[in-house]
């Protein structure tokens, strides 16, 4: 398996010479600075989660679009073997499943978000849908300036295309199972 800065510098190249994008172009786009966009391409940068998803957002494509490696017809996983992207000093870890592909329009992904982890998420494209599970702990999800509380074994799905933010307000660990589902894309 790729460390995952090889593999985002990767498919940045690949998407940017698909796309006759220069760095500035790309910096336009996402707000990323053509110094980091030069850095992240050369692998010499390792991106947070936040410049990730200015870096989709801008540019139009899924998140694992930028950190997924080849996939198999038939793809067994364990966390084992999945790039770990870390936010928030640690305490915020994702972990991509399934990428998105083209005639699937979704990926899914495993968090952990230690006590007192947080991320704040910026709007997805409309359209987008986020489907969590909790499965350990407790998460405190706010949508639109609105916060809802979800213990083990709830769900929730909302449209992701509003500021959201995550937050693990127990003394525990919070694992949740994230799907986001990109219609329109």
């Amino acid at each position: 398996m790729k460390e995952i800065h090889v593999v985002v510098a990767e498919n940045m190249k690949a998407f940017r010479r698909m796309n006759k994008l220069s760095l500035d172009n790309v910096s336009e786009l996402t707000g990323v600075s053509k110094t980091m966009l030069g850095q992240i391409e050369r692998g010499e940068s390792i991106p947070t989660i936040t410049t990730l998803w200015k870096i989709a957002n801008g540019l139009k494509v899924s998140f694992t679009s930028l950190i997924k490696e080849s996939t198999n017809d038939i793809t067994i996983i364990s966390k084992d073997d999945l790039l770990e992207l870390p936010e928030n000093d640690g305490k915020y870890k994702v972990y991509p499943y399934f990428p998105f592909e083209n005639d699937k329009q979704f990926e899914i992904y495993m968090v952990e978000i230690e006590p007192g982890g947080y991320l704040e998420a910026a709007p997805h494209h409309d359209g987008t849908e986020e489907y969590i599970t909790v499965f350990e702990g407790s998460l405190e999800l706010t949508i639109s300036g609105q916060t809802y509380l979800l213990e083990k074994d709830q769900s929730i799905r909302f449209k992701a295309n509003c500021n959201h933010a995550y937050h693990n307000p127990g003394g525990e660990l919070t694992r949740l199972n994230m799907t986001i589902n990109y219609r329109s894309m």
